[in-house]
């Protein structure tokens, strides 16, 4: 009993000293995210193979990416890593108004992120700018005499008047279909890199209700660092993704 008795507080049963519980979840959340980069550095081997054997299928359809978009979602997320970086600081000293601060706007960052990427796939699922498929198979269900609830669920998908069909409508068969190449990996990266975005707004919104319970201060910070190690990654992918997809032309 006097062993337990003399346990610091706040610290697991199976660690003997708070240093050594810090110390031991610094190495896990080290090698969760290395898990991490090895995950999305096979996805940028695969990106560059789609590039180099179409070139000229990424740097033609990487016009139709909203460069604007991309460059404030990359603000946004280089905002939000100052925020939590800022209240690291603040739950290491104690300073849990200032903590509360951070976390929301690191918060709203990220929900302005998302808001961006949603609008940017609106436009491209109004356009028609999607992952590959059967070029003609849309055409050929619009002039044949199916269902008409099939019809209309295939113009759904594509958009004829749109800017994207002007532009694509005059090119090589061939090359037209290789278009959904570059945007299959679009969706697929920016894609995974979105759902990594909503967990780290879940994680930060648990944060934020441990902070408000009083959790966090110079002896108890350690859930703070880590999730902001992670989503310091988050926009570090981000940052690769940005140059990656849209400023290929």
């Amino acid at each position: 009993m006097g062993s337990h008795d003399n346990h610091p507080e706040g610290v697991a049963h199976h660690f003997e000293t708070a240093e050594q519980q810090f110390d031991s979840g610094k190495l896990g959340i080290w090698t969760f995210l290395l898990t991490e980069v090895l995950f999305f550095s096979a996805l940028f081997v695969a990106y560059t193979m789609y590039r180099d054997n179409y070139p000229e299928v990424f740097q033609f359809a990487s016009q139709y990416l909203d460069t604007n978009l991309g460059a404030l979602n990359t603000l946004v997320l280089l905002l939000s890593s100052f925020t939590i970086a800022w209240g690291v600081r603040n739950a290491m000293l104690g300073e849990v108004k200032m903590l509360t601060i951070n976390l929301i706007i690191t918060l709203v960052c990220a929900a302005g992120f998302m808001i961006i990427k949603a609008e940017e796939y609106s436009h491209k699922f109004h356009e028609g700018t999607l992952w590959g498929g059967h070029e003609h198979s849309i055409f050929q269900l619009d002039a044949s005499k199916v269902d008409p609830e099939i019809a209309a669920h295939s113009a759904a998908w594509s958009n004829p008047d749109g800017e994207f069909s002007a532009a694509v409508k005059d090119l090589d068969p061939e090359f037209r279909q290789k278009l959904g190449i570059f945007f299959g990996v679009y969706f697929c990266l920016t894609g995974l890199h979105g759902i990594h975005v909503l967990i780290g707004m879940i994680l930060l919104t648990w944060l934020l209700i441990r902070n408000l319970r009083g959790e966090f201060g110079p002896k108890n910070f350690a859930a703070v660092d880590f999730i902001a190690l992670y989503w310091h990654l988050v926009d570090l992918i981000w940052i690769f993704l940005f140059p990656l997809l849209y400023l290929i032309s």
